[in-house]
């Protein structure tokens, strides 16, 4: 079942075309893969799914419901959540913290009533299941053992998870990643993948990932979609978009020799 579509997106800076007719969907369930060269579209595409901008035409639908003209805070209510190409944590905060205080915000959504289709809420309402429900993540994302440390102290592929923590304490149906791998040691990446495919099959999320290592993302997603100059020009598993000659022509070949 698709939890997110886009349909039809155009956005036009003036004369320039960011965005011309894309029409994706993310199911519940697997990993959903956004790819293409840089300034092909793709943190555009996020940033209108989000709606920290507007498209030009075209709709976004969450859970078959049209979103497109709702804010960002009533977005994460229906159960977005979403990490950035660049890092936002909290750096006065330690590890913990950062992860507990999106619970923390969650809790007062569910308070008053406006949420959509995020996992429902841990056992209980008191403070020990919010404190719980912070360890269960942190364990999750395999930073325990750094959890009261000052974030602004980790390296760069840890800080990445300290924001998908944070996003996942929100109890999300669609996760929005843009570059989580960024700064990942070989080591990082592949538990990294594991646990995305664990969010997928066994929580049954939504995950749509932009990622620039393409290992990855042929790993772990079902369904990818290529974006160049603002266009879909390849939608399909990872076998068929490896073979498709469009998309190694226009990203492929040379973020595979980057990699190499």
């Amino acid at each position: 079942m698709a939890l997110l579509e886009t349909d039809s997106i155009a956005v036009r800076f003036g004369g320039n075309v960011a965005l011309d007719d894309v029409s994706i969907s993310v199911a519940a369930g697997r990993v959903t893969g956004l790819i293409g060269p840089n300034g092909a579209g793709k943190t555009t595409l996020f940033n209108i799914v989000t709606g920290l901008l507007a498209p030009t035409r075209g709709r976004v639908l969450v859970d078959g419901a049209d979103i497109t003209r709702l804010p960002p805070y009533k977005r994460a209510h229906r159960g977005l959540a979403r990490t950035f190409q660049r890092l936002e944590p909290f750096v006065s905060l330690s590890v913990r913290d950062n992860v507990r205080v999106a619970g923390q915000i969650r809790d007062t959504w569910r308070r008053r009533g406006s949420l959509g289709i995020g996992k429902a809420d841990p056992r209980g309402r008191g403070r020990l299941d919010l404190d719980r429900e912070t360890d269960r993540v942190l364990e999750l994302v395999g930073l325990t053992d750094v959890a009261d440390r000052d974030v602004a102290e980790l390296p760069t592929g840890q800080a990445r998870l300290v924001e998908l923590g944070r996003a996942l304490m929100t109890r999300p149906g669609v996760l929005l990643l843009d570059e989580p791998a960024s700064g990942q040691t070989e080591q990082e990446t592949e538990a990294f993948g594991r646990l995305l495919r664990r969010l997928a099959q066994e929580d049954g999320i939504a995950v749509c990932l932009v990622e620039h290592d393409v290992g990855l993302v042929m790993d772990v997603c079902a369904m990818i979609y290529v974006l160049d100059y603002g266009r879909v020009i390849a939608a399909g598993p990872p076998d068929v978009i490896r073979a498709d000659p469009a998309v190694i022509d226009a990203y492929l070949g040379s973020a595979e020799e980057g990699a190499a």
